[in-house]
């Protein structure tokens, strides 16, 4: 009997050595900036008016951005993604940058060692960080990413200062604190392990 033609069936290890990567790249990624909230939560029109005063505009770009910050993240990364389509080297060195912080921060559960040394995850920011700008701006596209970003940036900072805040919950310790223009409430937690949850 011949097998000519056939694919041959991935082996459980193998397959289950691949759900384990997914997950832990999840796991690292979530830790790193948070779980994604709803996209529905963060477009509701009902929960989107004009701030009263200062005061109110900082507080929602604050507790926004700290509630917010994976889906801005996201956003970001889009727009500036969008802003490369029509530069292909900028392009191929913005995906191998994004590979690389997944490989050396986000999918890491060891210290990464060096000759020897252990590297701290700040330290690997730290260089990840000028590597990745500077790789970018020396491509042709610069004019690109500095729009890019200005516009991400504008977007975050618009929908951080209309988006209320009056139901959102942050979590300090293990205590939730819903953050409101009447103040703060504190409330304890029913799952200390999450990040953040909503009413």
């Amino acid at each position: 009997m011949t097998t000519y033609g056939t694919i041959p069936a991935a082996t459980p290890s193998s397959s289950s050595s691949n759900l384990q990567f997914v997950s832990l790249a999840k796991e690292r990624i979530n830790s790193g900036l948070g779980t994604p909230r709803p996209w529905k939560e963060m477009i509701k029109l009902q929960d989107l008016s004009f701030p009263t005063s200062v005061s109110q505009l900082i507080q929602r770009i604050k507790i926004n951005v700290a509630v917010f910050r994976m889906n801005y993240t996201i956003i970001m990364l889009f727009i500036l993604f969008l802003s490369l389509l029509w530069h292909p080297v900028s392009m191929i060195v913005f995906i191998v940058m994004m590979v690389a912080w997944l490989f050396l921060y986000f999918l890491r559960d060891e210290p990464l060692v060096v000759m020897g040394y252990d590297i701290d995850d700040r330290m690997v920011i730290l260089a990840l960080l000028p590597i990745t700008v500077l790789s970018l701006f020396l491509t042709n596209a610069k004019k690109n990413i500095i729009v890019a970003l200005a516009i991400g940036l504008v977007v975050v900072m618009v929908h951080g200062a209309l988006k209320e805040t009056d139901n959102l919950v942050l979590v300090d310790g293990e205590e939730g604190i819903v953050s409101g223009g009447n103040g703060d409430l504190k409330m304890p937690l029913k799952n200390p392990a999450s990040s953040s949850f909503s009413l």
